[in-house]
This record gives C-alpha cells, structure tokens and sequence, in this order.
C-alpha cells in the first residue's frame, strides 16, 4: 500500500502545539530537532511512564549491574523541557486518535489538539501464555522500573542462597541480562528454540560464537527446549518445567521471547499498517509520514522504505529511535528528505563488544558469511554477502570500523572473498 500524506503546511500555520506521544529516545531527538531547527512553537510530550523520556539499552546492561546511576539514562534533564518551553505530561496515556479532527484522547478524559503529531509508541514485550506466567518472579524487561524490579529480584535471590535465574529465550535482551546476571554472580540458565542463540538473526556460525561467549563464562544455554510451564509454590517461582517433563529451578524467571510494537492506537484510527510479513509496524514513507495527514510514526513502530534493501524495514533498536526522531520532526517542519541511514544496532555481554550495520532478515538474504579476523580471538569482522555484495556486516571488538562497513554496504560493490577476509588488516583510513 502506498503511504502518502497530502499536507503542505506546516506546524508554525497552527496555534495547536506539535504532539509527540512516546517517551522513549525517539522523542528526545525529535524535540531537540524542532528546537534546534529554530522552530518557538509550542511543543507537547505525553508519556504513558510516570517520567520525563529516557533511553533503554542501559536498562539490560550497566544501570542493571548498577554500573550508572538512574540519571545516567535521562539524556535530556527535566529542566531542559521546560527551559525550552516543552510539555510533558507524564503517565498519560493517549486512547484515542481522531486524526479528521486532529485531536488526541487521553485515559483521564483531557484531550489535546495537534498541528502535527508524532507516535513513537515504542514496542512491548511479548508476554508467555503458559500455566505460571504470573507468578511473583516471573518477569519481563522494557521499562525503568522493570529494570528495577529485576535487579532487585536478582539480588535478593543472590543473598538469599542459590540465587538461580532462567531466561526464556535467547535473544539480545536474554542474553545481555544473562550476562550482566553471571557478573552479580548468579547461577544462569538460557533456554533457546534453535540450535544456538540467536540463530535467526546472524546464523548457525556466529549463533555458536554467542553460545562460546556465554557457556565459557558459566552461563547454562539449553537449546533446542519447549517450555511447557512455570511452576511455583505459594503464588512465588520456583522452577521451570519443560516439555519432556524435565524441571529447572529458578528464583527469578526472565521472559524475553521478543517484543511487539505497539501499533493499537494506530490500527484504530485507521492509520495503515505492514504485514506481519514484511515485519509489521505502521506504514510511513520516506519522510516517515504516515497515511494520515499531519501524522508521523518514529522509532520501534515504523515501517520505513529502504531503497538499499527494496523493502520496507521495521528495526526495533536504539539507533533507530535515536535517528527517526530527529528526521520525522525536521519532516514536520516541512523538509522533503527521505529517511535513508542503514539499520545499526550494538550490544555488549561480558567483554565482548558488538556492533551491527546493514540487513539480512533469514537465511534467504545472504549467501556467504566471511570472516575477517580471528574469532577465538573474539576480535573479528563478520559479512553476510549475497553474490559477493555485503548485506551487513558485524564488528567484535574491533573499535572505529563499523564506518568502513557501513561504506562496503552502501556501495554495492561486488567482492571477492580474500578482500573481505582482509579487511580487518586494511587500514581503517
């Protein structure tokens, strides 16, 4: 379906405010964007969370170890809000979206006007329909306080004795809180569909590299295992009980098994929407409008068209937040550009250090992976090519060449394997 927005004007035509509805990193940079464009405005934020906007990835890794404190994920403080003359209203949540009257409904019966709108509703995680899913102890992770809940839960099951934690699914976020779960010294187990953690996103090959980083420092991957229930004793976890009748204690259960956008308010006023099989989401173009007038879609819920890759792209990571914002408020102000960054993404567990550029959804996408570096070295480049064009690529622990990556997939050029595998000896400039 072809996503158009038939507007012309511009925010500064209206009296309304322009609304942004998400407090994620997306709408950080989308009101720096609309102040530093010069644009005075008034600007309104309504967040569903009880705080000012914040970024996730921390919330898995070092504000979870204690490593930074809570301020340390607030990239903008309070008083630049109001300093720049922005609104927020905190635990608001938008329920309704009249797009012909261009007002918005929110769960306390206010509503808001807007001259334009950007969702940036983010993603939820995928909750476990299984016997024991609600159980004290079984939880999930996205928002600040669920970070909080965890890292409590971990520590007092780490004081208390066994101190044993399960992880349902072995994706990033399982894997990156099984990581920083080993370094507060608990007992860790992984429990995975495929052959290897995360197996669908970058193969059998490095899906087993992931598997080494974790099963050398302590971590217990169980592969290729249903989980059949959560099972507990007075309303509390105690364990987890799989499909051939096997039973794994546990004091603290993780539940990463994805995450879904949250496109409800989209769908119900009508906005169009992907296919699930082009990976879901709210439909946008290039200048990430929606099909709606004077409403734009940023972060995890877009579905943004990528000339590179002939295909729309939905990408529920950090980076994508961190660029969207900005370009759909620019968008808002009137700018004609089309969205065109590369998907980027990173994560760390342990001492590796990861970085990812480019797309390659399944194994249909690629047709070679190239090594270049040493992997038990955990220093190495890794491409996904198809007919000798690289796709994506990933760094371990090879700082400053995620560019020259990023350059090797936007050209296009046809290599052959002995430059690829050289690549990590080539000068970075």
């Amino acid at each position: 379906m072809s996503i158009s927005s038939t507007s012309t004007r511009t925010a500064g035509d209206s009296a309304a405010p322009i609304v942004i509805v998400g407090g994620g990193l997306a709408t950080i940079g989308a009101v720096k964007a609309i102040r530093r464009a010069g644009h005075d405005g008034d600007v309104t934020v309504i967040s569903a969370e009880p705080h000012h906007p914040y970024e996730r990835p921390p919330l898995s890794k070092d504000y979870l170890r204690r490593e930074s404190d809570r301020t340390s994920v607030f990239t903008l403080v309070p008083e630049w809000y109001s300093d720049n003359g922005v609104i927020v209203r905190t635990a608001a949540t938008v329920v309704d979206l009249d797009v012909a009257g261009r007002t918005l409904t929110v769960s306390d019966g206010s509503t808001e006007s807007y001259s334009e709108l950007l969702m940036a509703t983010g993603s939820s995680p995928r909750p476990l329909s299984l016997p024991g899913a609600d159980l004290l102890g079984v939880l999930s992770l996205r928002t600040l306080e669920s970070s909080d809940l965890l890292r409590a839960a971990l520590i007092d099951a780490r004081e208390a004795g066994a101190g044993r934690l399960v992880v349902i699914g072995d994706g990033w976020i399982g894997l990156e809180v099984a990581a920083s779960a080993r370094m507060l010294g608990l007992e860790v187990t992984v429990l995975g569909h495929g052959a290897q953690p995360l197996a669908k996103v970058l193969g059998a090959r490095m899906g087993a590299f992931y598997a080494d980083v974790h099963t050398s420092r302590g971590v217990q991957l169980r592969r290729q295992v249903e989980v059949a229930a959560i099972e507990g004793t007075a309303g509390r976890v105690t364990g987890v009980t799989l499909s051939t009748g096997e039973r794994i204690p546990a004091d603290v259960v993780l539940v990463g098994v994805g995450a879904a956008p949250n496109i409800g308010l989209a769908s119900a006023a009508g906005l169009a929407l992907r296919d699930r099989a082009l990976g879901g989401g709210v439909a946008v173009d290039g200048r990430l409008a929606t099909s709606a007038p004077h409403v734009y879609a940023a972060g995890d819920i877009a579905s943004i068209p990528s000339a590179r890759y002939g295909r729309p792209l939905r990408v529920e990571h950090w980076a994508t937040a961190l660029r969207t914002g900005p370009h759909a408020a620019r968008s808002m102000l009137g700018t004609d550009a089309d969205f065109v960054r590369l998907p980027y993404f990173y994560s760390d567990q342990f001492d590796i250090s990861m970085e990812y550029s480019g797309f390659v959804g399944g194994a249909d996408d690629y047709d070679d992976l190239q090594i270049s570096g040493d992997v038990d070295a955990a220093s190495f480049v890794a491409f996904w090519t198809k007919k000798g064009v690289v796709q994506a690529g990933m760094t371990i622990n090879t700082p400053n060449r995620i560019a020259d990556v990023e350059k090797l997939i936007t050209t296009r050029d046809a290599l052959a394997p002995d430059d690829l595998r050289a690549f990590v000896t080539e000068s970075a400039a």
